[in-house]
């Protein structure tokens, strides 16, 4: 009965699904007594997802069950959802206590559980690291241009808008959102107010800069290096045999000639 039940997929991706939509549905405004309903139903869902986990440890071993990585990314959301049963259990809200609600928040975490059962997930998932492998270096070299121009510009404009630029996380988050090209024109027309026509050239310009380095050309080098390496396929390990055939082939050649030499 245990087997059947916690070791079947459609029975855990069935009680994912339910407690996606409790967790859905408990977002809305209720009555206490529907709200207390959600609230039990999640836990109790909860409670099931760690009978899983203990009883797929038992039945496989600790090795066996973590050798798995989505087992490993089981045991990590079921950890995180424990709080919220906690405190569910020992009806702590009562204390008042504000934490409570970042606890409860984790149970979200449980519907993550769902991208296991994805069709190809697997396949996505290593282009995605693939892609974060080809592109780490000038992922690295945007975030410290980033950084750079962050700086610069809250040198630059910080007694004369202090609202984007008054000190420098506010700055580089600014420069982030010209970067994405999300008020890029806001941006510069609040700061050249008051400036004179040279000055506001100046800056006019400055912010075109960035612009076209950083959001246009920067952010497309970033996407194109990241989407090529993740649709493109794995043949390392394809190359790396037919590599090998290669040197066989030529030996096999020499071999003969040197036979046919002999001859």
């Amino acid at each position: 009965m245990m087997r059947r039940l916690f070791l079947n997929d459609k029975v855990i991706l069935t009680l994912i699904l339910v407690n996606a939509v409790i967790i859905f549905v408990s977002g809305f405004d209720l009555n206490p007594l529907n709200k207390f309903l959600f609230q039990f139903i999640d836990n109790a869902i909860t409670a099931l997802f760690i009978v899983e986990m203990v009883f797929k440890i038992q039945q496989y071993g600790s090795r066996g069950y973590f050798r798995s990585n989505w087992n490993k990314f089981d045991f990590i959301l079921i950890i995180l959802s424990i709080p919220a049963l906690v405190f569910f259990i020992l009806d702590l809200e009562v204390l008042g206590i504000s934490y409570v609600l970042v606890f409860r928040v984790m149970r979200v975490f449980k519907s993550f559980r769902f991208l296991k059962f994805v069709p190809g997930i697997e396949h996505l998932i290593s282009g995605i690291q693939r892609a974060l492998k080809a592109s780490i270096i000038v992922l690295v070299g945007f975030a410290v241009y980033i950084f750079i121009i962050g700086i610069l510009s809250f040198y630059l404009f910080r007694v004369v808008d202090p609202e984007y630029f008054g000190n420098p996380l506010t700055s580089l988050y600014s420069i982030f959102k010209i970067f994405t090209v999300e008020g890029w024109f806001e941006i510069p027309e609040k700061v050249t107010q008051g400036l004179s026509p040279i000055s506001s050239f100046f800056t006019y310009f400055f912010f075109i800069f960035i612009l076209l380095t950083g959001g246009i050309f920067g952010l497309s080098l970033v996407n194109s290096i990241f989407v090529d390496a993740m649709v493109s396929d794995n043949t390392d390990e394809l190359e790396d045999k037919i590599d090998r055939l290669d040197r066989k082939i030529d030996q096999l050649i020499a071999q003969n000639g040197k036979g046919d030499d002999y001859a």
